[in-house]
């Protein structure tokens, strides 16, 4: 005997005993709250995508088409009365009609005839009773769907001023709301622009360091410059003490002239230059000394 059946047979009804004896409970906890999440993850989604505005919209255009909906069926009822009103009509042209053929029949000696004419217009005045009772009953019912229908207006009348006045304060409450998230930085849109401001200015410090830090090693020969534009530091010390010596010329050659005399201004000159060349002998002195590296 093959055992594969039989095996099939006792996971069933394990299964199944299992089952009714609540072991599948946590499941079917498990799936509902499953259920629930997804459920408030929706109605987060829904919350965040609806717009307070659009649905006001929308509940304002159904409640039109449902004004139309009523309109219409007064119409439609009106109509049906106005169809019963030319009924009657017809029915009471018919017994009047009928009344007088009667009445020429009895003048005419011809009893059966009048009495034939009455007995029509005794079953028109049936159908006539009939049609006033519809009449009536039709009427009433324009009468109230005229009365819902303008009832109906007024709301619709009403929900749209309504409607006007909190679109108006939600549009001002959320551009008041935009313009403090602007004013304080936390929008989305400022935010990009104050990293995109802070952005800028660190590597506008990071660049104006490096500017500095390459400025200075060039000054102190750490680093050679390979355009021929920097002086080193020898040539530059030359270049200061020539430059002082010539101001110091020209100011000698100032006061000479001032002075009013052209011996005195040369002697001014010569002792100057006199002054200058026994500066200039002191010179080695004072001049810096500057070690090989």
């Amino acid at each position: 005997m093959d055992a594969g059946p039989v095996l099939w047979v006792l996971s069933q009804v394990l299964e199944l005993e299992s089952v009714r004896r609540g072991r599948a409970k946590p499941m079917s906890g498990v799936m509902k709250r499953m259920g629930m999440i997804f459920r408030a993850k929706a109605n987060k989604a829904l919350d965040r995508a609806e717009d307070p505005r659009e649905t006001l919209d929308y509940s304002y255009q159904k409640q039109l088409e449902l004004l139309q909906k009523v309109r219409r069926g007064v119409a439609d009822v009106a109509t049906s009365r106005k169809r019963l009103e030319l009924q009657l009509n017809q029915l009471q042209q018919q017994s009047s009609k009928l009344e007088d053929q009667g009445r020429k029949a009895l003048a005419l000696g011809r009893e059966d005839l009048a009495r034939e004419a009455l007995s029509r217009r005794a079953a028109l005045q049936q159908q006539v009773t009939d049609l006033e009772t519809q009449h009536a009953t039709l009427q009433g019912e324009e009468e109230k769907l005229t009365l819902a229908a303008q009832r109906l207006q007024a709301k619709v009348d009403a929900f749209r001023t309504k409607k006007e006045t909190i679109k108006a304060t939600y549009t001002a409450a959320q551009a008041q709301t935009r313009i403090g998230e602007a004013f304080s930085g936390i929008s989305e849109e400022m935010g990009d622009v104050g990293l995109a401001i802070q952005r800028a200015e660190d590597k506008t410090a990071q660049l104006q360091a490096r500017a500095g830090a390459i400025d200075e090693l060039l000054a102190s020969g750490a680093l050679d410059d390979q355009s021929g534009m920097h002086k080193d530091d020898i040539q530059a010390e030359l270049d200061r003490l020539s430059g002082g010596t010539d101001v110091e010329l020209e100011l000698q050659r100032m006061k000479a002239e001032l002075a009013g005399g052209s011996s005195g201004g040369q002697q001014a000159i010569e002792g100057g230059t006199g002054n200058e060349s026994q500066q200039g002998r002191q010179q080695p002195q004072d001049t810096p000394r500057f070690d090989k590296q």
